[in-house]
């Protein structure tokens, strides 16, 4: 079990708690439920709060529904251990997955977007009779507003929330709750001064209602910008691909050890669940962070993936390089949701 898949084990859990008589009969369960990395302290790998909301709306204490849930998520495949903290919230203790399956999953999303587009990309989702996500335009960057609702609006149709989005026309409003806040006038053309990427990574990387703030270091091609090393990053995945090519060899998922790789892959692990409360919270910046995070997880790693001097490329090698590209292809697929170009060559 994946983490973002935890959230849909989550409702049917409750689903079939209410069915079953253990909940009562009002209880409303939620499309979908927030979870979360567990925070410094915490107990287990991932958090919920979910039977607060459940319980305070069937005037049932958030612990008897914790309670009722936790035996039942702890017998599902992946899940190693449930624990009830606190008031009521629910703890999980994620079994152990194989890196490899983590990156044939990945192959697989991109896969099967590259079938529909022609395009290799991952975290795209696709609503029956809605646009998808790369089909939406292009805002003009001077226009702040345009430019969050449409990564929004990707994002949304990413997880498959038709409801964020009028079927019946390519962009529909979304609630204006908060207010986006607009670039200031003193700032002038951002779009012409620093490019219109970097412009938009700038617009994005703050909350919608926050005023954005255009550092010097958009303008820096080197690993001190944020801007530079997410896009720098998916640039590196795709020399590693050219450089092993040239050395006889292919990406094969397989199993891949050291503090590096562990790190990477928590972030790959993690990066799905991310988009969920993006769009749950319709909030980019979430999203912004996350590349930064992946980014500079592969930029530790990649210095690992190739046979050096006289090394005969390995199984070893195989399974770090489709590692590698596997983040490539996710930090290909944020970019796109933003709006943000990834180039293959920096």
């Amino acid at each position: 079990m994946i983490p973002a898949d935890l959230s849909r084990s989550v409702v049917r859990a409750l689903r079939r708690a209410v069915e079953d008589g253990e909940l009562p009969a009002g209880v409303v369960v939620p499309e979908r439920v927030v979870v979360e990395r567990t925070r410094p302290g915490g107990v287990g790998d991932y958090a919920s709060p979910v039977a607060f909301g459940v319980g305070k709306g069937a005037g049932v204490a958030p612990r008897t529904v914790a309670e009722v849930l936790a035996p039942r998520l702890a017998r599902l495949p992946g899940i190693e251990r449930v624990e009830v903290t606190g008031a009521g919230f629910l703890n999980f203790v994620l079994a152990a997955s194989p890196v490899g399956e983590l990156v044939r999953g990945i192959r697989a999303c991109a896969e099967k977007e590259e079938r529909r587009r022609g395009e290799e990309r991952y975290g795209y989702g696709f609503v029956s009779g809605a646009p998808r996500p790369a089909d939406l335009p292009a805002p003009a960057p001077a226009r702040r507003e345009d430019l969050v609702r449409l990564a929004v609006l990707r994002i949304g149709l990413s997880q498959g929330r038709p409801a964020d989005i009028g079927l019946d026309a390519p962009v529909a409003p979304v609630p204006p709750a908060p207010p986006i806040a607009p670039v200031p006038k003193r700032d002038g053309d951002v779009a012409a001064l620093y490019g219109p990427d970097a412009a938009a990574w700038a617009m994005l990387c703050v909350p919608g209602h926050e005023t954005p703030v255009f550092p010097a270091w958009l303008l820096v091609q080197d690993e001190s910008s944020e801007f530079f090393r997410v896009r720098y990053a998916h640039a590196r995945s795709r020399a590693l691909t050219r450089n092993a090519g040239q050395l006889g060899f292919q990406g094969e998922p397989g199993d891949v050890d050291g503090g590096a790789a562990g790190v990477l892959v928590r972030a790959l692990v993690d990066h799905p669940l991310v988009l969920e409360a993006a769009a749950h919270h319709r909030a980019p910046e979430r999203l912004v962070r996350q590349l930064v995070v992946l980014a500079d997880a592969l930029l530790d790693f990649q210095y690992g993936v190739l046979p050096k001097g006289d090394e005969k490329p390995s199984a070893a090698h195989r399974a770090r390089l489709a590692l590698a590209e596997a983040a490539g292809t996710v930090l290909a697929g944020g970019l796109a949701l933003l709006g943000i170009d990834a180039p293959d060559h920096l």
